[in-house]
């Protein structure tokens, strides 16, 4: 079992690398030229930049009972796809119950925007710390539910 991360912009990479670390569990940030990362417990994989260039290497990389961290839709459903897990940065799981929904969410909101110059959806509230504690909560709920199905097999 591997952690992906969409690394791009995505704002809780030291909780994913704590939690990890103390399970002892590889992590790969994936991010394109456009951004610079460094970590003394990752591997770092720098992909050209390029729409979805990112999301489709970590695609290609993840392979079943592997998680993905990202916050795109789309590439949570290719990811539950491959029967990997995926969680966004937030905390909340995607699974094969709610990824529709949220795939048709947005679909629909994009639609709004493109009919209207003054269709205006709100942004996501401020990151607060205890967005962070709840999004290491649930990646260590999900390491140890993995490890148990794994060792069930």
């Amino acid at each position: 079992m591997k952690i992906f991360v969409d690394a791009d912009a995505c704002p809780v990479v030291r909780q994913i690398e704590a939690v990890a670390k103390s399970y002892q569990v590889p992590v790969v940030l994936l991010c394109d030229t456009n951004h610079v990362l460094r970590s003394s417990y990752s591997t770092v994989k720098i992909v050209g930049a390029g729409a979805d260039a990112v999301d489709f290497a970590l695609i290609n990389l993840c392979h079943a009972g592997d998680i993905v961290v990202t916050q795109d839709y789309g590439v949570a459903a290719l990811a539950l796809g491959k029967h990997a897990y995926a969680v966004h940065q937030n905390g909340w799981e995607y699974t094969d119950e709610n990824i529709d929904r949220l795939l048709m969410e947005r679909h629909v909101l994009k639609k709004a925007r493109r009919a209207s110059a003054k269709f205006h959806a709100k942004g996501p509230h401020k990151r607060t710390a205890a967005d962070d504690e709840k999004f290491s909560r649930r990646l260590e709920y999900l390491l140890q539910w993995v490890a148990a199905a794994t060792a069930r097999d």
